[in-house]
């Protein structure tokens, strides 16, 4: 005796669940495209690098717009009033301005920038884009970022700074 079919859906059979475990890829091929992806992507930076995004590309943009690094200044005497030197490339949130001293508050960073008010007003000095020994005894306008300190009040790290007079 056969049975009949009272199921009126066209729906085909459900697959086993052992078929359902079964991944799409296997672990080994995955790490093979992977490993192919990130070579081929290095390959291809070599060959067809972005332009704009080099360190050279960089310098010579801030040369352009008025800003010169101290690399290419041999002696104080060379500075001009007004004009900008360091890196223009990033834009720095902390500004201060004063007279640049040698020395450190406390141990702290590598020149002292003397403004009005007296000791408490000073600001501890450090710089890796610019030589602050260059602008000794200098009116300037220094544009930074400030680091944390438990040995002085303002430790700023110096991005650009221009000489005032």
């Amino acid at each position: 005796m056969e049975i009949p079919n009272l199921s009126t859906s066209t729906n085909p059979p459900v697959s086993s669940p052992e078929s359902l475990k079964k991944p799409l890829f296997s672990p080994v091929v995955l790490i093979i495209i992977l490993s192919l992806s990130v070579a081929s992507g290095f390959w291809l930076s070599r060959f067809f690098p972005l332009t704009g995004n080099s360190s050279v590309d960089q310098i010579s943009d801030s040369s352009s717009k008025g800003a010169l690094s101290t690399d290419q200044i041999s002696a104080s005497s060379d500075l001009k009033i007004g004009q900008l030197y360091g890196n223009t490339a990033k834009e720095f949130k902390d500004i201060a301005k004063g007279s640049v001293k040698k020395g450190s508050i406390n141990g702290e960073g590598t020149h002292i920038l003397v403004r009005p008010g007296g000791d408490d007003q000073r600001v501890s000095l450090i710089s890796s884009a610019v030589d602050l020994d260059l602008f000794v005894d200098r009116q300037v306008e220094v544009k930074g970022e400030t680091n944390s300190s438990n040995k002085t009040g303002w430790l700023l790290d110096v991005g650009t700074i221009k000489i005032l007079e």
